[in-house]
């Protein structure tokens, strides 16, 4: 455990020649997986929760911080000199203390990584509305009945629902839907008919880290990359439509914590 009471750094976590665990403790903690064997390797963000101190080694336990994504190997060699890891740090099992900003690093790093589609913008990500339900659907007069007992649903719970057409804000029609995506809590998106649009705006709400409900008239036009994932069949009858609201208003409140 590389922490010398004459080390500059290592010296502020000295009190009278004893290692001061508290103040330790009050540090955030890079986990580094050491680099060698199949894959990548990823670092993660922790807090020391406690350490034990033995004669020549010290059990330390840690809780994961999982609000913050994980930074690989590979990136961390380009901060070896702040984190003082260099090869060695990274192929052997070490600890040491470092004074660096370590969420103002990480956030570089993440800038460095962000995504930036070309074809439209996320920008209505960053003001997300905790009560608004997008609806993805086919649009056709046999949709109607649908499309209504989705908003009484959807108002049922106290939340508001939007669909593309109930908006025109830009000149590209994609950029309204992705806002209403990117804007909403929750996307619900029915794949019934094997709509192409619904595919492509359930890809595109999955990869935002949206809450998506799928829903469908036929388990068969679930594609096959979806069928993992939990879906509510439902026929367009009056009593297939009353079920669908049934288990809509039950997974809606089950996503807001009721």
């Amino acid at each position: 455990m590389y922490i010398r009471e004459d080390d500059p750094v290592g010296s502020r976590f000295y009190s009278n020649g004893t290692l001061d665990v508290a103040k330790l403790k009050e540090c955030p903690a890079l986990l580094v997986t050491e680099t060698g064997g199949n894959g990548p390797q990823f670092a993660r963000v922790a807090y020391i929760t406690n350490i034990t101190l033995g004669h020549s080694e010290a059990a330390i336990q840690y809780a994961i911080d999982n609000s913050i994504q994980p930074i690989s190997n590979a990136e961390l060699e380009g901060h070896s000199v702040e984190l003082r890891l260099g090869r060695f740090g990274l192929s052997h099992t070490c600890w040491s203390v470092c004074d660096v900003d370590l969420f103002k690093l990480l956030l570089q790093n993440q800038q460095k990584r962000s995504i930036s589609p070309k074809v439209f913008s996320l920008e209505a990500a960053y003001s997300q509305d905790e009560n608004l339900v997008s609806i993805m659907m086919p649009f056709g007069a046999e949709f109607n009945s649908v499309y209504a007992v989705l908003q009484q649903s959807i108002g049922a719970v106290g939340m508001e629902s939007v669909r593309a057409d109930d908006i025109w804000e830009h000149h590209t029609i994609i950029q309204d839907i992705v806002n209403i995506i990117a804007r909403a809590k929750v996307v619900i998106c029915d794949c019934s008919g094997k709509n192409p649009n619904v595919f492509y705006e359930a890809g595109v709400a999955h990869a935002i880290g949206k809450e998506v409900i799928l829903i469908t008239q036929s388990e068969h036009d679930i594609p096959f990359d979806l069928r993992h994932i939990r879906y509510i069949r439902y026929l367009p009858n009056a009593e297939g439509l009353g079920e669908l609201s049934a288990s809509l208003q039950s997974r809606l409140r089950s996503i807001r914590g009721w």
